[in-house]
This record gives C-alpha cells, sequence and structure tokens, in this order.
C-alpha cells in the first residue's frame, strides 16, 4: 500500500513572523490528528525554513532519536551536554535526547536554511544523551539507527537515473528536492510516500533529485 502526502497537505507551524517557518507532516502541537500520529517509528517529519538570525531557542526533548539532514545554508547546534556544532549541506546530525537533553538551533549564516528533521521512537527510553555529526553521507550507503531499528538511505539521482528503494515493512519516501516518479505518482519537493509492505519498487528522477528513504521494521515487531 502506497499513501501520498503532499507538500500542501502538511501542517503548517513555526512563526513566521520571526523568520521561522514549519510543515508538519505528522500530528502535531495544536494540529492533532489521532490517525496521523506515527508512522512505524516516526514521530514527525518538519521541514524546517530558517531566516539568517532566525532560530529555535533553547527547549527541552526526551525519549527521541532526532535525525536532522541540511538541503541548503548552515545549521548551528548547541546543547546541554556540550556540544557546539554547525551542520552543512549534505551533512547529517543525530541527537539521542535520552533521558533528557536541551538545544539550541540557529541560522547564523546569512543566507536561508532549509533543513528537514526527523523525530524517531527508541525502542528503549531513557539513558544519556548522545550525538554526532556525519559529513557527507555517501549513497547508497545508509546511515544505521539501531536505537529506533531504522536506517536511512540518501538517494541522490539524476535526470532518468532510478535508485531502489528498501524493501521492508515500512518504507517512509521524503522528497527534499527535484522531481521523481514512485509507484506511478509524481512527487516533487516536500512530497512523502508512505508505503506498507510495497517491494520491488524504483524511484526514477525526472530532474535532479535527493530524496531521504526511511527503511523501517514494523515497530510492534521490534518490540514483540
Amino acid at each position: 500500500m502506497i499513501r501520498i502526502q503532499r507538500a500542501g497537505e502538511r501542517y503548517p507551524g513555526g512563526d513566521p513572523e520571526a523568520g521561522i517557518e514549519t510543515r508538519h507532516a505528522f500530528s502535531f502541537g495544536s494540529h492533532y490528528d489521532p490517525d496521523n500520529l506515527r508512522f512505524g517509528a516516526l514521530l514527525a517529519v518538519n521541514e524546517e525554513r530558517l531566516a539568517p538570525g532566525a532560530g529555535f531557542d533553547e527547549h527541552p526533548h526526551s525519549h527521541t532519536e532526532i535525525v536532522t539532514w541540511v538541503v541548503e545554508g548552515e545549521l548551528t547546534h548547541h546543547d546541554t551536554a556540550g556540544h557546539e556544532t554547525v551542520v552543512r549541506a549534505g551533512d547529517l546530525q543525530r541527537l539521542s535526547s535520552a533521558g533528557g537533553v536541551r538545544h539550541v538551533e540557529r541560522n547564523d549564516a546569512d543566507v536561508p536554511l532549509v533543513f528537514v528533521q526527523m523525530w524517531l521512537a527508541p525502542l528503549t527510553p531513557g539513558g544519556d544523551p548522545s550525538y554526532e555529526v556525519v559529513r557527507g553521507i555517501v549513497d547508497p550507503v545508509p546511515y544505521e539507527l539501531p536505537a529506533a531499528d531504522a536506517r536511512l538511505h540518501v538517494r541522490r539521482v539524476g535526470p532518468g537515473a532510478r535508485a531502489a528503494v528498501p524493501d521492508a515493512d515500512l518504507v517512509y519516501v521524503h522528497v527534499a528536492r527535484g522531481t521523481v516518479r514512485l509507484g506511478g505518482e509524481e512527487l516533487g519537493p516536500g512530497d512523502a510516500a508512505r508505503l506498507t509492505g510495497a517491494g520491488g519498487l524504483e524511484l526514477a528522477a525526472a530532474t535532479d533529485a535527493e530524496v531521504l528513504v526511511w527503511e523501517m521494521r514494523d515497530w510492534r515487531k521490534a518490540v514483540g
């Protein structure tokens, strides 16, 4: 089964007057939807756009694996565990909030910042926070997130090229840039697809494209 969510169907959020524009794929804050709380391990897939100088002041997280993919610009991060980094386009950041951590996310550059932030439920809550930045993820090597029994594939494909979609219980596809076809549907920037038990599919690029693909086991199997 394939469920498509178009970019325009995301829930709006953020604070546009403060230079923060957010589009939520899942139920979030005041946009409560009991039928859209999670997909597999995924709890949130937020598209964030920060104007120069804008950002999120210090705020808490706990019991969540937070994976951030920078599409354009530079994200400045620092947290109460002592990590201070600048994450650039093509870099992946992971913050395991575990028993609790606070962090700040800002655009301290003079150009707009675009990033996708994805929250995943860990198999086991608690523990100590941990953090890493992976510079320049290389397709087809996936980023493994064993704490959530998930892995992220970053597919970069040019016009006319194809890339396999993993065969898994659950697959989440997010188009970060460009246009691709999947299962007979054309997907553009911000569009997403949720695949359940669908095998043998491919992404076919109509333009240069960058696509984030989460491969997940059914969480009920993972905890059972």
